[in-house]
């Protein structure tokens, strides 16, 4: 295997990508900030001095995946069509994890832009926090799935995941890197069992601490979104906030209410009426 990056002198190039087939390409990096509890509790709270910390590290990662090219010299600037940054809170390990989606159809692969989207928002994430934590610290950034192009898909090794993941106080129903619920690592559920694929979006996601889970299909009463509703909440009490104001829900992206029947392999989304892009 050889490095493309380097001509057969040795001397760094940027590589030709007019002669490659255009296709989808989508990449899903992540990463953590680790800070004190109380900076945690005050993230939380919305009580630091420089406002609302993750919309801005939000905005930060988005910017930072579009110009990418800037900041890797050899990168090529990409027409790219969607950059998605989630947070998890996770007050057990006193850290924020973040990940970051980049999709484009194109000629080359948009891992740079991930970790870059993830890398730039922990730093943002410390500019914002710093006036009450200088003590935090950013780690684990790595590349979690790539899909398209001539080298194939990619997927990184729960083992490698977990070398990197936080000591305790996961939830064992959440499934991603490092059991985070904010990486997606496939379209089908995580256990062999008939199950449903849950996943909680944009403001409720950062309310609940949960991106995705997968829900045995046994473990449900009935088989509509109200069985899965209370089988979540079996599961874990934080669900019970599914039931506090208005949250929405779609079942394989078609708009649904509690009647809804729902069967295995099913992806089963609930969200606030207004979502960001």
């Amino acid at each position: 295997m050889s490095l493309t990056h380097l001509n057969p002198r040795g001397e760094a190039h940027m590589v030709d990508v007019a002669d490659k087939p255009e296709s989808r390409r989508e990449a899903t990096a992540s990463g953590h900030i680790r800070m004190r509890p109380a900076t945690l509790a005050l993230l939380v709270d919305g009580g630091l001095p420089k406002g609302d910390v993750l919309a801005t590290a939000r905005i930060a990662g988005i910017q930072a995946a579009k110009r990418t090219h800037e900041l890797i010299p050899l990168c090529h600037a990409l027409p790219l069509s969607k950059v998605a940054i989630d947070f998890h809170l996770d007050e057990a390990a006193s850290r924020v994890e973040v990940s970051a989606t980049c999709r484009l159809n194109g000629r080359t692969g948009v891992e740079m832009e991930a970790l870059t989207a993830v890398s730039v928002a922990c730093l943002t994430l410390y500019d914002m926090c710093k006036a009450v934590d200088k003590d935090m610290e950013i780690g684990a950034i790595h590349l979690d799935t790539k899909t398209g192009g001539k080298s194939g898909d990619y997927r990184r090794e729960p083992a490698a995941s977990e070398a990197f993941a936080g000591a305790a106080g996961e939830s064992p129903i959440v499934t991603g890197q490092g059991q985070s619920g904010e990486v997606s690592l496939g379209s089908r559920c995580a256990t062999n069992a008939p199950c449903i694929r849950v996943k909680c979006l944009a403001e409720l996601r950062e309310r609940l601490g949960v991106g995705e889970v997968t829900v045995p299909l046994d473990s449900l009463e009935s088989s509509d979104v109200a069985g899965l509703k209370a089988a979540l909440k079996t599961l874990d009490p934080r669900f019970s906030r599914l039931d506090e104001g208005r949250v929405l829900c779609a079942v394989n992206q078609v708009m649904a209410g509690d009647a809804t029947p729902v069967t295995s392999e099913d992806e089963v989304a609930f969200f606030p009426p207004v979502t960001g892009g």
